[in-house]
């Protein structure tokens, strides 16, 4: 299951499962994610997953902006609907938080490299 950490100065103060397939963030207080900032408006953005076609049993992850005044960034780029890969940095308002995917370990253990002689 995919994980959603908040960060304060690089240090991780909580933790989120994203075990569902739409989960609301802003400053309202019916959001699935509250966050009192703000430069957050009062529904700012939600976190979408999605079943992988490709790939049986699996979900993608997406950030959707969902017409903020201060906008949503990924790895510091702003964005209006953006998937998520693991150990990416989301922000919303003054709030940072680490994007861990689904079952990154096992897809980091089974990567390659292929070259040619």
């Amino acid at each position: 299951m995919a994980l959603l950490l908040q960060l304060v100065d690089r240090v991780v103060t909580s933790k989120l499962e994203l075990d569902c397939d739409v989960l609301t963030v802003g400053r309202n207080q019916d959001n699935d994610l509250v966050i009192d900032d703000i430069a957050v408006s009062g529904l700012h953005a939600q976190f979408e997953r999605e079943e992988d076609p490709y790939y049986e049993g699996h979900f993608r992850y997406f950030l959707h902006d969902l017409g903020s005044t201060n906008g949503s960034f990924v790895n510091g780029d702003q964005i209006s609907r953006q998937e998520l890969k693991n150990n990416d940095t989301v922000k919303i308002g003054w709030n940072e938080f680490k994007f861990i995917g689904d079952d990154y370990e096992k897809h980091e253990a089974t990567a390659h490299i292929l070259s040619s002689n």
